[in-house]
């Protein structure tokens, strides 16, 4: 039995405006980041995203998060955005993976991420699960959990919090202390 899509929506604007407890990330730091290709959106186009080619050009920030277009996937997605200046002048990239279809974040990837940065589509919830980053609640959604890995390849930096408000100035302070390495 699936569930009408305004249900869907309705249940993951809760999931993203509540602060739920956070799961335990599996991935620590020291970890291999696993390896992944996604499709995704930067300024309504389309492209390939390959982890392993965006970490040679310095670390990248891989952000989670449950839903496109609800309030506080999209208060996020508004900070990474004032950010990724910051972000781009310590080398670092920036990308959001949620189970979001890709049509959908060709347009988040505009209003929302104000084509800032890129957002990655895992409609199979494939990354989502190499990196444990689902949401309890909600199978197949993605948690709030922020990841930096640094040009080697693994975890530097992990950051768990439901309130969308804390992980920009997280992971910024993470890519500063790379930066400084």
């Amino acid at each position: 039995m699936t569930l009408p899509a305004a249900l869907i929506r309705a249940l993951a604007t809760v999931a993203c405006a509540v602060a739920l407890p956070a799961a335990q990330a599996a991935l620590k730091p020291g970890d291999a980041a696993p390896a992944f290709t996604a499709e995704a959106a930067l300024g309504g186009k389309a492209f390939r995203f390959d982890l392993a080619e965006a970490l040679k050009r310095g670390p990248v920030v891989l952000y989670f998060y449950p839903k496109a277009f609800t309030s506080g996937c999209t208060y996020e997605a508004h900070q990474f955005a004032e950010a990724t200046e910051r972000f781009a002048a310590l080398g670092a990239t920036v990308v959001g993976v949620s189970s979001d279809d890709i049509d959908t974040l060709k347009r988040f990837s505009r209003e929302a991420c104000r084509d800032k940065f890129a957002v990655a589509a895992d409609e199979g919830s494939k990354v989502i699960k190499a990196y444990d980053a689902r949401l309890a609640s909600f199978v197949g959604m993605a948690d709030r959990i922020s990841y930096v890995i640094g040009r080697d390849g693994r975890i530097a930096f992990v950051h768990e919090d439901g309130n969308p408000d804390t992980h920009v100035a997280n992971t910024l302070k993470a890519v500063e202390r790379l930066a400084r390495r």
